[in-house]
């Protein structure tokens, strides 16, 4: 009876939170332009890798934005710029890691032109970090490392 009762609905609950947490999408250059495009919503794409020490050294920061936003029009949007190839790979780091934030791996033809596409002036180097605000026209591009005072602040401006 225990086990019916007790057991089973915990293990259901933490295989759900588990999943829900790990999710990758993939998403084009034009799928995440649509996305973000809602005026009614501050976006925070953040480009990151699995790879990229720096980039997995911010992620947290990220997320504690988002959930401290959680009931303000923000949306926190990682972005993995890893080869389509790991994708599996990602995933997997999604989930060890229990991102909460909505998780992507970029599909592009070219590097080059899904670089060109979020911002003409990235050199593709990563950590990357896109703000948009259209309902103010605000379109900001940032090429490194953030703290969390810093991402907080970036935020706060582009509201």
């Amino acid at each position: 009876m225990f086990v019916k009762t007790i057991v089973l609905p915990v293990l259901g609950l933490l295989l759900y939170s588990l999943t829900s947490a790990a999710q990758v999408k993939r998403i084009s250059l034009p799928q995440l332009q649509k996305r973000i495009s809602n005026p009614d919503t501050v976006y925070v794409i953040n480009f990151w890798a699995t790879w990229c020490e720096p980039c997995v050294a911010e992620l947290p920061y990220f997320e504690k934005l988002q959930a401290t936003y959680q009931s303000k029009p923000l949306k926190v949007l990682l972005v993995s710029m890893d080869f389509e190839s790991k994708y599996s790979a990602v995933k997997a780091f999604a989930a060890k890691r229990q991102l909460k934030c909505e998780t992507f791996l970029a599909t592009r033809r070219s590097e080059q032109e899904l670089i060109d596409g979020i911002d003409k002036e990235w050199s593709g180097a990563l950590p990357g970090t896109l703000i948009v605000n259209a309902k103010k026209g605000i379109h900001y591009f940032q090429e490194r490392e953030f703290t969390y005072d810093e991402l907080n602040k970036l935020y706060q401006t582009n509201k």
